[in-house]
């Protein structure tokens, strides 16, 4: 798979247009319209990958170059799989030599060279798991698309994405190697800034970012740190 040329960007499908059914709410025709014609969902379909995030992570990679060949990642709540495949691809991750390893509670199917631990990343023992499966070497790259189900309510929502993100961030502080990167989902808010400036404190370089298969009208941005300057926490 490469990920070099402009994905998604390009697309000439016809316009499908969806009539509400009988029984069927108008939120979820409103959703099925939007996947209907979302050109990153007909590419997915085509390029074989597991969801149109994957081109998220295509798109930050591109320009932000965060998956090298040999580089171990993890992957926190991965399922369905679409950035463990764009992983596995760029960091030559095998079945013999697997260098990605994802976790989520929701199944997923396995993704070859890939090791899939189907866990809550929230318990206690998570972090522990993941570096064991790591073969108890350090990660070089973190990534999170983790996001709380959406209730509706914004700040609600953003509160619990945040919680998520801090989780993630913290496991990054503890197991990342010096030198290594970090990529999570936030949802707008009014908080974003000043984790931002918390961050600044421990990598070389951090911004927050929106690439373009994220969708306009989400609140979601990814913060991308890299340059782990090292910690003094104890590993997990």
């Amino acid at each position: 798979m490469s990920g070099s040329k402009k994905r998604g960007s390009g697309d000439r499908g016809m316009h499908v247009k969806v009539k509400t059914a009988a029984g069927r709410r108008e939120s979820s025709t409103r959703w099925l319209s939007r996947q209907l014609n979302d050109p990153y969902v007909r590419r997915a379909k085509i390029d074989g990958y597991r969801s149109r995030a994957a081109y998220k992570l295509i798109e930050i990679d591109d320009k932000h170059k965060l998956l090298k060949p040999g580089y171990r990642v993890v992957d926190l709540g991965c399922a369905p799989g679409g950035w463990c495949q764009i992983a596995v691809d760029r960091v030559k991750s095998t079945v013999d030599s697997p260098k990605v390893v994802g976790i989520d509670y929701l199944d997923m199917d396995h993704v070859r060279g890939a090791v899939f631990l189907k866990k809550d990343f929230l318990d206690d023992d998570a972090p522990a798991a993941l570096m064991q499966a790591l073969g108890g070497h350090k990660p070089d790259v973190v990534l999170s698309d983790m996001a709380a189900p959406t209730t509706g309510h914004k700040q609600t929502d953003h509160l619990r994405t945040t919680h998520l993100f801090e989780i993630a961030i913290d496991f990054a502080r503890r197991n990342l190697v010096p030198g290594g990167s970090f990529l999570a989902k936030v949802f707008r808010g009014g908080t974003e800034n000043a984790m931002l400036q918390e961050l600044k404190r421990e990598f070389k370089s951090v911004a927050h970012l929106k690439p373009p298969a994220s969708r306009k009208e989400s609140p979601e941005l990814y913060v991308i740190a890299k340059g782990f300057r090292g910690s003094d926490l104890p590993e997990d």
